[in-house]
């Protein structure tokens, strides 16, 4: 029957759609727990650990939060594309530079999608990657200590959204544009759309034993926006599937001109002919300026470094190198299961979940069975590429993850629910309804080669009614749900950090066997690290001060300075002599007017202060290091700018 649709018909029924499942949401009907063991199953007893570490996008707070599953336990906010007051991420002077652009200083962003690192298509808790959508970048986060370790500015884009999907063993992470723009940019009138607009897709390539990151090459695309990916596995192995959408190549009010065309298009990268193109010669010397920010763990600094150019591959140019297949409708995902043969398209608009096969499309390819094409890329006829469709789903298919026993599982914004279908006869078996307006849902593994089909986490946008109120602004939602029967059963819910639009999801002991608890001092090359209490001093050159300071169990070396001066720029140093696992220290002064510091054991850090008026000025330790940590203070006394007192210090007897 929704075939029949008007599009006017389509769009009226999708709001009432909408006001349906809101009315049904706060009308009372919430409760699908399902069985009153519920809560045995998500409970970790006091002192034991959960099975799986699920990572969340933060969203609009640019971070990515760690949670432990089943319990809903928030471990860690990591901070990667937003600076953190907490620890001081982004005031430190070893890691402002991590925040460097081709638009300057960039302090937050918008994170979207992370990704595990992989071996043989399967997560192996080295490295989670990250993208930001506004200033497009994509960070590495080093799963030892949960820290950003690498951040690289991706050029020709614009809004690096469908990012960072890694290929079967991490040799690259890919990136397309969201938002097509003049490639290289440049003035020319907007409604030149559809001559001068153009995508990009990025193949950043992963150092296999440090995991730092470059850009091998870039692939000039359609101007279309680009939306979720996967890489191909098994028989697919070597490809890339794009789904896209604004194939109509809109450039104002998206929700009606955007919304066209029966169908848009996955688009299926070669990427291993892409290499062969590259070492031939094929890519052409492209104009493109990027920041590549690695924090040095010896150093302990971050090391920021401009980089010009990249190799641009024309896919006119390059025959075999992309494919597009027709898909239903806006979609905004493109998802392969653990047997590499079928790819599921998510169409917002469709009425249908269409599954592609490889196989097909290989014998497509093969026969030229082609409908067309695009910019030089030859468009596959649907029929002869499509395996299957869900018939009837629900409203608004997202996202697909899979279980590794043979069933998919289907976000479905509009009617609010997770779908769960079996693969190869395409029925639908369970549904699920979610609380609400559910965007991604993640099983641990299950877009790789060997999903741990246990859970399945729904990532609502909208929480109303599910937990006590705190004003107009709301938490969003994560829902745990058991799926180890043939039914689907509500476990938890818990709210989350900022606005997470996708999950990855691990065994904790792939995660947990790669730990550093403390940074060994013997190895620390800080340029101005204090190994011992008795190399603590101060030095001054010119209006320069610079503080070399230690923290230990529960003082600092020194906790008495005079001699400083209103006007001068003074660096703390301050470096944490402890070698016990979780013994932190902090570092603040009244009046700081950027951030703390959080030191862990053996590491150095550099406040930046500039005191501003005479008078005696507190610092202490801000994180809870023993029986005597408030009385671990000190003072600075600063004199007028023309005073002669003289620079001394000490720690007392």
């Amino acid at each position: 029957m929704f075939s029949n649709w008007k599009r006017a018909g389509v769009k009226i029924a999708l709001v009432l759609a909408v006001g349906i499942v809101f009315w049904w949401g706060c009308s009372g009907k919430k409760e699908m727990a399902g069985s009153g063991d519920a809560a045995s199953k998500v409970y970790v007893a006091p002192g034991s650990y959960d099975e799986f570490y699920a990572f969340l996008s933060g969203g609009f707070s640019g971070q990515v939060a760690a949670y432990g599953l089943p319990s809903g336990r928030l471990l860690r906010v990591i901070p990667v594309f937003a600076v953190n007051p907490e620890n001081g991420y982004g005031y430190s002077e070893e890691t402002k530079g991590m925040f460097n652009s081709t638009h300057g200083f960039i302090p937050w962003d918008d994170s979207h999608h992370p990704e595990l690192s992989k071996t043989d298509d399967v997560p192996d808790g080295r490295w989670l990657f990250i993208n930001s959508n506004n200033t497009p970048r994509i960070a590495r986060i080093d799963l030892s200590t949960f820290r950003t370790a690498e951040i690289l500015e991706i050029p020709n884009s614009g809004g690096n959204h469908a990012s960072p999907f890694a290929t079967e063993n991490t040799e690259y992470v890919v990136a397309a544009t969201r938002f097509s723009v003049p490639i290289p940019d440049r003035d020319v009138p907007i409604n030149s759309f559809k001559e001068n607009f153009k995508g990009t897709l990025t193949f950043v390539k992963v150092d296999q034993t440090s995991g730092n990151m470059d850009i091998a090459f870039q692939i000039l695309a359609p101007g279309f926006d680009y939306d979720l990916s996967h890489a191909g596995k098994g028989p697919s192995s070597g490809w890339f599937f794009f789904s896209t959408y604004n194939t109509e190549q809109a450039h104002t009010l998206l929700e009606i001109n955007a919304s066209q065309k029966d169908k848009d298009f996955i688009l299926a990268v070669n990427w291993k002919k892409a290499e062969e193109y590259v070492k031939q010669g094929k890519a052409k010397d492209w104009d493109g300026e990027y920041y590549h920010n690695v924090f040095n763990e010896s150093t302990q600094m971050a090391e920021s470094n401009l980089k010009k150019g990249v190799k641009m591959l024309i896919p006119s140019e390059c025959p075999g190198l992309l494919y597009l297949m027709p898909c239903p409708k806006s979609p905004h995902g493109a998802d392969v299961d653990p047997s590499g043969e079928y790819i599921v398209g998510g169409g917002k608009l469709a009425t249908v979940i269409p599954v592609f096969s490889f196989s097909k499309m290989q014998k497509a390819i093969e026969a030229k069975a082609f409908d067309g094409e695009v910019e030089g890329i030859p468009v596959l006829k649907y029929d002869e590429v499509i395996a299957g469709e869900v018939k009837e789903p629900g409203l608004g298919p997202l996202h697909t993850e899979f279980d590794g026993k043979g069933f998919a599982y289907t976000s479905h914004f509009v009617s609010s629910e997770i779908v769960k279908w079996k693969i190869g006869t395409w029925e639908v078996v369970d549904r699920m309804p979610a609380y609400y307006s559910i965007g991604h849902l993640m099983i641990p593994g299950g877009d790789s080669r060997q999903p741990w089909g246990k859970y399945v986490l729904a990532m609502n946008k909208i929480t109303k009614d599910r937990y006590l109120p705190t004003g107009p602004e709301l938490n969003q939602s994560a829902q745990l749900i058991d799926i180890t029967g043939d039914k689907m059963k509500l476990l938890l819910d818990f709210p989350t950090v900022g606005e997470p639009h996708y999950a990855q999801g691990i065994a904790a002991e792939l995660v947990t066997k790669h730990q550093k608890k403390i940074f060994d001092i013997n190895e620390n090359k800080h340029p101005h690290v204090t190994k011992s209490e008795k190399d603590a001093r101060v030095e001054r050159k010119g209006n320069e001060v610079r503080v070399y300071m230690t923290a230990a169990r529960s003082h600092f070396s020194p906790d008495n300075i005079e001699g400083i001066k209103v006007g001068d720029v003074v660096y703390f140093h301050v470096t944490n002599l402890e070698q016990d696992w979780d013994i932190a220290h902090g570092f603040a002064i009244k009046g700081g007017d950027n951030a703390e510091l959080l030191l862990m054991p053996g590491e150095t850090l550099t406040y930046r202060w500039t005191p501003k008026k005479a008078g005696i000025y507190p610092f202490y330790c801000t994180d809870f290091c023993s029986a005597l940590h408030q009385e671990m203070q000190g003072y600075i006394r600063v004199s007028a700018a023309n005073a002669n007192v003289p620079i001394s210090f000490g720690t007392g007897k």
